[in-house]
């Protein structure tokens, strides 16, 4: 055809749809004659959409252009159709030309069209593949290329050998002719397809083959063929990339399995052989590549459990055929026998991607065939079973959910056993319910469905019901078997202890405590140690299982509890073998997760119940667990646990006590521990395993716990030596043994010959020797244990030092061991000294005291023989450290020998000495020589009186010091190394010199003519200071050292200055101030002052300690010979400011924030005789130094409570010195007494670290010591340290002797009343401290409550000048809404005020009380208390005065409208009459006043009506809280309530004891009255008969109170015929006023009757225009939520809104959102606790009571119909409505959702719901 017309055709198209095409083109056809095929070639050739245009651009077509296409494919495919009367051939040619020139092309171009344009072509193809049958031209053409497009994009380039279609050598010649084509064009066209593409399209051509191969059999071989290349290529799709795995599952599989659904197996004609292609053979292949994906990645886990459930849905299991293989070898396969498959769902059903959850869920549902859980099972419960069994209201709802969601039928089926596919109906049902039923549906059903699956699956003995044992372990064959559905259950409570809910995760675990686990031993052995090291300890660790634990310091829980004996349970069902294991991986947990406290004790009491069952102890109860440990011998049988089983065992357990050391709670460490050595005692035989992990274990214990003193002593001896077993002996053998090994390994230790060392192996032999000495000191009880070891260290170190030069090896292991023995021997010492400080501070009597006597004794003459031994080798360890230290003075050259290659090119560090390895060994063996001599003397000075010794010691020392602090030529980095070595040993003999001072041997010192030579007229100590000042500087400066060897040089450095200072402060203790200058100047101390000062700001964190001492000990000294209280000569205020500042500096560039460094900062910037001068407080221009200082400490504090612990008690102590200096640090004051912070262990370190000790012990002296003991470790400290402080000035300021003439006093007394007014006008205006609206237990509720504590303590310092300023701020406060934990502090001040100033009862108090129009119920209710308790507590001179004044205005009070202060009034009117008013005595009545009269029946009625009486009994203790001599002292604040309450020590106050008891009255009283509404409701009024008979009125308290505003009242005076008869015969009434008044008041009343019934029908008027819908929101707690319910209520005009509080309307946030709506809806208030009674009281009324709330049984808001009398129930807004609700509710309704997210806000559900009723009610 003309090229013109075929152009003009093809845009005709543009005008004509697809759907008219057909026949546009049958007319354009019959109409010019034009043959089908001539115009189908045409149109071909001038196809207008070419794929140049679109496949190097972003072009995209338009709607105009998609419709063009369309309409021409559908015109090419109506052509196609007609080829049909041609000849094949053409047919073929016609179609691939369709292919290569239209399709592809138009594929190639998909991304300029969207996806209704690309499934209009692909659908107008395949009809005319499929109607002309040419499908098997798509074999030889598109199928290829798109297997290759596939392939190509797998990165193959060739098909396999094994695949039907051959692609490898696809080309587009071969199938077309491209003469007149472009080469490019070419190659664009030839390019693959997108894999979604292709795999799509093959997806159809396959659906076509087996479509086409029904109606022509011929095709039979081509679907065959494509379906066995489509299972090859969805093989290796399988393990390729995401995107490839996506297009076989999307794509691919779903084909497959279709075409397998037509016929399950396929024979195939490949290359000669017959193969069978099956649907199960290809599954098997699948699950190959499933097990493979498992193992890969979350991601591939995902996918591989996507094309299970593909398999899982397509058809039959068994085909008894298997793919490539011959027939004869077929083979069946069932992917249920595969337990690989089971263990892969069991762990897809607890990951936690909930799409892999459901798919996992899905699986297992086809596989039982379980499509409905609810509506499987059609078998009924007998019945009359559930009558058997007692059953809770609880569990009868739990059994009517049950029903409702399908397995009710399943309770009473117990006895009999469940039905294989009932119990996993009910396994199902449990994990569909925790995934997506509501949490009241788990909480109520759960553990009744638990406990049904096991016992329905065991017997009670453990056994599994015999037609079971033929099943599958861990899955079933069929549905109908009987199958282990509790292999099942640990994935039940895999996914409820890891549930969102809390609420949830403690049902399942109360749930799981529940089960008697001893009984079915079967389920607990068939527990996996997967699920147990897992998921359950993960649960432990849950804080929400643990909310009882730590209370009042008890560490364990109910949940701990049943851990422990589920744990011991399970163990006690392993075999011997496998509870080792068990317990290592337990204990090994430690080490890979981290825990709370509550779960790390929760893991640490599983591991001593497994170490139970493990060390043989048998399988008791748990009960017995600790009975091991108190004094009864128990028998194990541990000879299956091998050396190798108890060092491991040993090993985890080290690690398992040090990660305790994390939690600061000194009670809970100790718990820890013991549990540790329970642990070791019960698996664990000391003698049993290597020595070396023995002493690891034990230095993992601390100190403190096993010294003499230590709690855990005991149980560590009795361990250790093997007596908390039986045994034949009477002696402990294991003990002895372990003696002889400690023996053994020391010679071994010692004889080892080491020719070289360094700092890093004296290091490991330091720890090895002191954990070998502590176990040894810990174990010997006896002097003879002695004997071996003193000859050893005799013999030994006589060996060593007299025969060094004929020895191949150097002493140092020795040294290093006897080094470690003194400070053992040390320690022990320091713990004795406790030990028998304790015993004569308790003041024991009997055993105990006798106990701690023989300790110390033989403590004593342990530590006398370890003396004389140690001096006997003194001298000839002299003798060998002075040979060993000619290398520090020797002035030889030393040679700069090979460096290790630890150092090379490194810094260096404290532990590399930047030395050759021999000269670093003989640097380190002089060093430790000198170390050890001057550790021999100290210790040896204490107890032994060998002065010739110590003479040798002394030479020694100064021998070595006068060489040492010589000038020394350091032309190289060896020789400053060496230099630097000798001041490190430098240090060790002026420590020495120190501790032979203290140790008393200080005369020695003095007598030796040696030691104080002069040299040029001055002492040596004057001149040797300067020189080694001078020395080491010029060291430090020098430039031979590298930076880290200056810093370690640095450090000793200063602890040299801090051992010449001590000396120097000991020489200065011992000498009157003119005979000081003689050994030392004050020039030398200020030289040593100003070089620590200026070198503070750069000093690292190791000098800090010494560095602060040496400040203190200079200031110190300095201050000693200056009488002045205003500071001394050298120390300015400038000087201090450097100080502080450069003290600050240092401090906060620490990171770690120790207590020895801390106290050593306080203690030296804030010296006591800096304290007292003025001008260190304040300046002209601002705050002096120590007042910065402080403000800055007191700032860090804040964040580091044991600064603040620290700098309170060092404040307190120098504030009560120096009274006068308080006035400057009110602020301070202030902020102490208010801190807030968290708890932080403070004894631990004190007890770890002596540098902690002694700094803490020379702080400023505390004010109150048993205060600072008791609280020092708590948060509390702060403000407690405060208030013994101001005790302590009260004391001070109310001495005997007049104020005005001490200084002191007046100090004090003025402090005092700055810090009470400054708080008192805290607590008035401060804008947390005056807040009226605060939670309890909040920070403010904090706040109020330390600020009032502190306010009764100073309540000692009110006088006359300041009474009134006072007593103001007080009224102010009483006046406001506070909480009764505070209103109680304020009752206490002001009952203290009154009683000191009695004259201000009468001036205030009583016009107070008087005044009864006041609203303030409240602060009434204060008043009355404070007016009873000064009756009963003033002087007897005042006493009766103030009876006179106050009882009067009280007494009226007794008749309040306001219950609490009625209830209040009574209790203490009983107690003053009580107390003041004696008993009248038996005489006539008219001998006794009518006051006395009066108030005699008044005192007898509150005695005996048994509703006072109840109220009394119930406030037993309270009533006499107050104590006037303790009350408002801090024994009575803190000490006397620290055990009452965990919450500011505040006890439960009496007004709090009568709001609860009188609740506790109304709810019973509500509760009574509701069981008889029945009865009363039915009764009349009812007239007796008799001739008294009178008129019963039927209205009963119930109906007065649940009505109040009914508007019906009854009137004032109703006469009665009778009484009107009556009256009229009474000589009073006759009178004509008499009668006339009651005319009067009867016109009155009818009058306001009138009235009221008229406001009632205006009432009735705007109630009758409202709803009758009430909504009830007490469960709903958020403001937003209820004020918009509120709005939404008045909206729709709702009867009333029901809250659980009706005080939120005043709320600001809610007034914001409601919008007025408060002022026109009801609003009444019905609290939490009151909500069950006031919903049964409307049903009762006719209400239908709903809930809004998604329920087993709850009905779709669109489909239910509303009562007209309705109340609408709306949940909390996390946990619904609570489950005892739900039992009351007459329906539940849900609001039907479609998105993934299923639940609403609680105010749009609300809003929703009350709509649907309005819309309901308006219809109607």
């Amino acid at each position: 055809m003309d090229s013109s017309v075929i152009t003009s055709l093809s845009l005709s198209f543009k005008q004509v749809p697809p759907a008219a095409v057909p026949a546009f083109l049958d007319c354009v056809l019959s109409s010019t004659g034009v043959s089908s095929s001539t115009l189908f070639e045409s149109l071909i050739e001038q196809f207008p959409f070419r794929l140049e245009d679109t496949v190097t651009g972003d072009k995209r077509f338009d709607s105009d252009e998609c419709n063009h296409i369309a309409s021409l494919v559908a015109g090419l495919c109506h052509l196609l159709k007609n080829f049909a009367g041609f000849g094949a051939a053409d047919n073929h040619i016609a179609l691939q030309l369709f292919v290569w020139r239209v399709f592809i092309p138009l594929m190639k171009m998909v991304r300029a069209y969207d996806l209704d344009m690309l499934n209009k072509i692909v659908e107008s193809f395949f009809d005319v593949v499929i109607e002309t049958s040419l499908l098997d031209i798509l074999g030889v053409s598109l199928l290829p290329f798109l297997l290759r497009s596939v392939g190509v994009s797998m990165g193959m380039l060739q098909h396999e050998e094994s695949d039907f279609i051959k692609w490898g050598e696809l080309l587009l010649r071969d199938s077309l002719n491209t003469i007149d084509m472009d080469e490019n064009y070419i190659a664009d066209l030839s390019e693959s397809f997108p894999i979604p593409l292709s795999c799509h399209l093959l997806n159809l051509i396959l659906n076509a083959a087996f479509q086409s191969r029904q109606a022509a059999p011929e095709m039979e071989s081509f679907a065959a063929g494509m379906l066995w290349d489509l299972c090859n290529m969805t093989e290796r799709l399988l393990s390729q990339s995401l995107e490839h795995r996506s297009c076989a599952v999307s794509f691919l599989l779903p084909a497959i399995f279709k075409a397998f659904s037509s016929q399950s197996s396929l024979k195939i004609s490949h290359q000669g052989n017959i193969y069978i292609l099956s649907r199960n053979g290809f599954k098997k292949r699948i699950w190959e590549c499933c097990k493979k994906l498992f193992s890969v990645g979350s991601i591939e886990r995902r996918d591989a459990y996507s094309v299970l459930s593909l398999c899982l849905s397509s058809g039959s299991w068994t085909d008894e055929t298997e793919s490539f293989v011959s027939e004869k070898e077929a083979v069946e396969f069932d992917l249920r026998s595969e337990q690989e498959f089971w263990d892969e769902i069991k762990i897809g059903l607890v990951v936690d991607e909930s799409l892999v959850r459901k798919q996992s869920l899905h699986i297992l549902k086809s596989v039982l065939s379980i499509s409905e859980v609810s509506k499987t099972s059609s078998e009924k419960k007998p019945e009359g079973n559930s009558g058997n069994r007692s059953m809770t209201r609880k569990d009868t709802w739990a059994e009517k959910e049950a029903k409702s969601l399908g397995v009710g039928e399943l309770y009473g089926s117990v006895d009999s056993g469940l039905t294989s596919q009932q119990g996993w109906q009910a396994f199902l049902l449990l994990y569909e319910m925790l995934e997506e039923y509501g949490t009241h549906l788990v909480e109520a059903a759960w553990s009744n469905q638990i406990d049904l699956l096991i016992k329905s699956s065991l017997r009670y003995d453990g056994t599994l019901k015999s037609d079971c044992n033929n099943s599958h372990h861990g899955h079933m064959e069929t549905p109908d078997e009987e199958a282990k559905i509790f292999n099942w259950l640990e994935v039940l409570w895999n996914r409820g202890f890891r549930h969102d809910n809390p609420l949830v995760r403690c049902t399942v675990m109360e749930s799981f405590f529940g089960i008697e686990w001893r009984r079915y031993k079967t389920c607990t052995q068939s527990m996996s140690q997967t699920f147990v090291l897992g998921p359950f300890i993960e649960g432990l660790n849950d804080p929400t299982h643990h909310k009882d634990f730590g209370l009042k310091g008890i560490y364990t829980s109910r949940t701990i509890e049943g851990a422990a004996q589920y744990v011991c349970a399970y163990t006690s069902c392993l075999n011997p073998r496998n509870r080792v294991g068990f317990l290592i991986n337990l204990a090994s947990l430690a080490k890979k997760q981290s825990f709370c406290r509550a779960g790390f004790m929760a893991l640490v009491q599983c591991i001593v119940s497994t170490a139970y069952v493990v060390g043989g102890y048998g399988d008791k109860e748990m009960g017995h667990l600790e009975d091991k440990f108190s004094g009864t011998a128990h028998e194990p049988s541990c000879e299956h646990l091998s050396q190798d089983d108890m060092t491991h065992i040993l090993d985890v357990l080290k690690f398992v006590a040090d990660s305790s050391r994390q939690h600061f709670n000194h009670k809970y460490r100790i718990r820890v521990y013991q549990k540790v050595l329970e642990t070791a005692a019960s698996a664990v035989k000391p003698c049993n395993v290597p020595l070396g992990t023995l002493l690891q274990f034990v230095s993992a214990i601390p100190r403190e716990f096993t010294d003499h003193d230590g709690s855990l002593r005991k149980m560590m001896l009795e361990w250790l030596q093997g007596c908390n077993r039986k045994i034949s002996n009477s002696l402990c053998t294991d003990g002895t043994r372990l003696l002889a090994s400690l023996y053994e390994y020391l010679k071994g230790f010692i004889s080892d010959n080491v020719e070289s060392f360094d700092d890093e192996d004296l290091e490991a032999w330091d720890s090895q020797t002191k954990r070998w000495a502590r176990v040894f000191f810990l174990i010997i009880n006896k002097e003879e244990h002695l004997t071996d070891i003193i000859m050893f260290v005799q013999n030994s170190g006589l060996s060593f030092f007299q025969e060094k030069n004929h020895l191949e090896r150097a002493p140092a292991k020795f040294l290093i061991f006897i080094l470690s023995m003194l400070l053992e021997l040390q320690n022990m010492q320091d713990g004795i000294s406790e030990l028998s400080s304790s015993v004569k501070r308790k003041s024991c009597i009997g055993s105990n005291e006798e106990t701690g006597k023989q300790i110390v004794g033989d403590a004593s003459n342990i530590k006398k023989k370890f003396a004389v031994v140690l001096l006997s080798i003194l001298k000839e360890l002299i003798q060998f450290a002075d040979s060993s230290c000619s290398i520090f003075w020797s002035h030889t050259t030393v040679e700069n020998g090979a460096l290790p290659g630890s150092v090379i090119g490194k810094l260096g560090g404290p532990s590399q000495r930047r030395l050759s390895i021999p000269t670093t060994t003989a640097v380190l063996e002089a060093v430790l020589s000198v170390k050890t001599i001057g550790l021999i003397s100290s210790y040896c000075a204490q107890f032994t009186s060998g002065v010739g010794e110590f003479k040798l010691a002394l030479g020694f020392f100064w021998k070595f010091t006068q060489h040492t602090i010589s000038p020394q030529i350091c032309n190289s980095e060896a020789a400053a190394e060496i230099y630097l070595a000798a001041f490190e040993a430098l240090a060790a003999v002026l420590n020495a010199f120190v501790s032979l001072c203290s140790a008393g041997a200080f005369n020695l010192l003095e007598n030796d003519n040696t030691l104080l030579t002069t040299v040029d007229g001055e002492f040596w100590l004057q001149v040797s200071v300067p020189a080694f000042l001078h020395n080491i500087n010029h060291l430090l400066t020098a430039g031979v050292l590298v930076r880290s060897r200056r810093a370690v040089l640095l450090s000793w450095k200063w602890l040299c200055v801090e051992s010449l200072l001590s000396v120097m402060h000991i020489f200065d203790a011992r000498r009157t101030p003119g005979d000081r200058k003689s050994f030392f100047s004050d020039d030398t101390v200020k030289s040593i002052f100003q070089d620590i000062v200026e070198s503070l700001e750069n000093a690292g964190e190791g000098s800090a300690l010494p560095m602060l001492k040496s400040v203190r000990l200079a200031l110190g000294i300095l201050a000693s010979g200056n009488s002045s209280l205003d500071g001394f000569l050298g120390v300015d205020t400038q000087t201090m400011w450097q100080l502080v500042k450069s003290c600050w500096i240092l401090h906060i560039s620490c990171k770690k924030r120790r207590v020895a460094p801390i106290a050593a900062l306080l203690s030296s910037a804030l010296h006591s005789s800096l304290f007292s001068n003025k001008d260190m407080h304040i300046a002209e221009d601002g705050h002096g130094p120590l007042k910065w200082f402080v403000e800055k400490v007191l700032e860090e504090g804040q964040k580091s409570p044991r600064t603040i612990r620290l700098a309170a008690l060092h404040l307190s102590g120098l504030w009560l010195m120096y009274p006068r200096t308080i006035k400057y640090y009110i602020k301070e004051l202030r902020l102490l007494t208010l801190y807030v912070a968290f708890d932080e262990d403070f004894e631990a370190e004190l007890s770890d670290n002596t540098d902690a000790r002694t700094e803490v012990s020379l702080l400023a002296k505390s004010p109150d010591p048993e205060l600072t003991e008791l609280f020092i470790n708590t948060e509390l400290y702060a403000r407690v340290s405060v208030a013994g402080l101001f005790q302590k000035l009260a004391n001070l300021a109310y001495m005997v002797e007049p104020a005005s003439q001490n200084q002191d006093c007046q100090d004090a007394l003025v402090a005092g009343k700055l810090f009470l007014l400054e708080l008192l006008d805290a607590a008035v205006h401060d804008k947390d401290l005056a807040k009226e609206l605060y939670k309890k237990y909040s920070a403010i509720h904090r706040r109020k409550i330390r600020a009032w504590q502190m306010i009764c303590i100073m309540s000692r310092f009110v006088s006359n000048d300041i009474v009134g300023q006072v007593m103001d701020s007080v009224h102010i406060c009483l006046h406001r809404n506070n909480l009764p934990a505070v209103r109680q502090y304020l009752e206490t001040f002001a009952i203290n005020i009154y009683l000191k100033f009695p004259a201000l009862v009468k001036e205030q108090l009583v016009p107070i009380l008087k005044n009864y129009d006041s609203k303030a119920q409240q602060a009434l209710s204060s008043y009355v208390f404070v007016a009873a308790n000064v009756i009963l507590h003033a002087e007897k001179i005042a006493q009766q005065t103030h009876l006179r004044e106050l009882l009067p205005p009280i007494i009226p009070l007794l008749t309040s409208h306001h219950h609490s202060l009625r209830g209040f009034a009574q209790l203490l009117v009983h107690r003053v009459l009580f107390r003041l008013f004696p008993p009248v005595e038996s005489t006539s009545s008219h001998t006794i006043s009518l006051e006395k009269l009066s108030f005699e029946n008044l005192k007898f009625y509150l005695d005996k009506n048994p509703d006072c009486s109840r109220l009394r009994a119930s406030m037993e203790g309270f009533l006499d809280a107050y104590d006037p001599s303790t009350s408002a002292t801090p024994a009575g604040v803190f000490v006397n309530r620290v055990e009452e309450s965990e919450f500011e020590c505040v006890p439960t106050c009496l007004m709090d004891n009568v709001l609860s008891f009188l609740n506790d009255v109304r709810e019973d009283l509500r509760v009574s009255m509701a069981n008889d509404v029945v009865t009363i409701k039915n009764e009349g009024f009812k007239i007796d008969e008799g001739p008294n008979r009178q008129l019963i009125i039927s209205t009963t308290d119930e109906e007065r109170i649940s009505e109040p505003s009914s508007l019906d009242f009854q009137r004032k005076i109703t006469l009665s015929k009778h009484e009107k008869q009556d009256a009229s015969s009474t000589s009073v009434l006759r009178n004509g006023e008499t009668y006339k008044r009651l005319f009067e008041m009867e016109k009155e009343d009818e009058l306001v009757t009138q009235l009221l019934r008229s406001r009632s029908m205006e009432v009735e008027r705007l109630k009758s225009g409202r709803q009758s819908l009430i909504l009830v929101a007490s469960l709903v707690d958020r403001i937003p939520n209820l004020a918009g319910l509120a709005r939404t209520c008045e909206v729709f005009k709702a009867s009333s809104l029901a809250v659980a509080d009706a005080n939120i309307i005043h709320d600001k946030q809610f007034q914001l959102i409601s919008v007025t709506a408060e002022k026109w809806v009801p609003i009444m208030e019905v609290p939490v606790n009151s909500l069950k009674l006031f919903l049964e009281k409307k049903k009762r009324e006719g209400f239908s009571i709903l809930g809004l709330e998604q329920t087993a049984n709850s009905v779709s808001l669109d489909k239910y119909q509303f009562p007209k009398k309705t109340v609408l129930v709306l949940g909390r807004e996390k946990e619904g409505i609570p489950v005892d609700i739900i039992h009351i509710l007459d329906a539940c309704i849900e609001i039907p959702q479609l998105g993934v997210v299923r639940s609403l806000n609680v105010h749009v559900s609300g809003a929703i719901a009350l709509w649907e009723y309005t819309r309901q009610q308006r219809i109607q």
